[in-house]
């Protein structure tokens, strides 16, 4: 399950609605590049605009969200042979 935030929603629409674009282009043949380009440099501008107005609790929001890496995952993806210790007794 994806955790979306509210101030994500708006993005999470408009990847939905190119997903939507693109399917429809390729099931009809016709060529809407441009149309779908737009969208992605709307999609880029409407992160853009988000991400740089965020509030102190949105921050504290995306700082806490479930699907951000834990220190291990990054250990793991630099290191093959990790062996984590326990206790100092």
């Amino acid at each position: 399950m994806e955790v979306i935030l509210d101030f994500e929603k708006p993005i999470v629409e408009l990847e939905h609605r190119i997903a939507e674009t693109k399917r429809l282009a390729e099931q009809t043949g016709l060529d809407i590049s441009d149309s779908i380009r737009a969208l992605e440099q709307r999609l880029e501008e409407l992160r853009r605009d988000i991400y740089q107005n965020l509030s102190p609790w949105q921050r504290v929001q995306l700082a806490r969200h479930p699907a951000r890496p834990y220190s291990l995952d990054y250990i793991h993806a630099i290191c093959e042979d990790f062996i984590e210790l326990h206790g100092d007794r």
